[in-house]
């Protein structure tokens, strides 16, 4: 996938007011912030920005151009009308590529159990993880193929291939994937409920 790039403009006025002007014009107002505490003002085009945003992860970087300068970074918050989901504000968070960072990358889990086909249930319990890595080293997300999971097998966190240079920050026994024996489960259940009725009462004797 090549690097989604956004074309702004830097943003002079400030405020509400202000915003609601940008608005108008179709556009987003939105703002850099660096990692050295700085905050840039900027505004983009709205059709642009909504399209280009579609799949992206916490995980991703873009560039963001503003007047010939490019800056990586990555999609920190997107403000959204709550009745039509309009698009109101955008934060970007700079990325130095020389610098470590941390970041929750998703877990892609792909393939059909074959414990699922001898009677198991499958369960993905974890959807990301936070690694720590160089820009240039952060994957946009994790994949993992659970077609040899058979009944009662797991994969935990430990066992995923973050590639060189990913630091895990997640701890590595958490379970990402696992087939549950279902028909041991209902047995388990259905015991349950048998102590947990009351015993019957004798007929009272006359």
């Amino acid at each position: 996938m090549s690097q989604v790039v956004f074309e702004a403009r830097e943003r002079v006025g400030a405020g509400s007011a202000e915003a609601r002007r940008v608005r108008r014009a179709g556009r987003i107002p939105a703002v850099i912030y660096g990692r050295s505490g700085s905050a840039v003002a900027i505004d983009l085009n709205a059709l642009e920005f909504t399209s280009g945003v579609k799949g992206i992860s916490g995980s991703t970087i873009v560039k963001v151009n503003v007047g010939g300068k490019t800056t990586d970074a990555f999609v920190k918050d997107t403000q959204r009308n709550i009745l039509n989901g309009q698009i109101l504000h955008v934060d970007f968070y700079e990325v130095e590529s020389d610098r470590l960072l941390r970041a929750r990358v998703p877990v892609h889990v792909a393939g059909n159990p074959v414990g699922v086909r001898n009677g198991g249930i499958f369960e993905s319990p974890l959807h990301e993880i936070e690694v720590e890595c160089l820009p240039g080293n952060l994957p946009e997300r994790i994949s993992v193929d659970v077609s040899a999971l058979d009944v009662n097998q797991s994969i935990h966190v430990r066992d995923l291939a973050l590639g060189d240079g990913v630091r895990l920050i997640s701890g590595a026994d958490q379970v990402v994937a696992l087939v549950k024996f279902a028909k041991a489960e209902e047995a388990a259940a259905a015991a349950e409920e048998v102590q947990a009725e009351p015993a019957a009462k004798e007929p009272a004797k006359t």
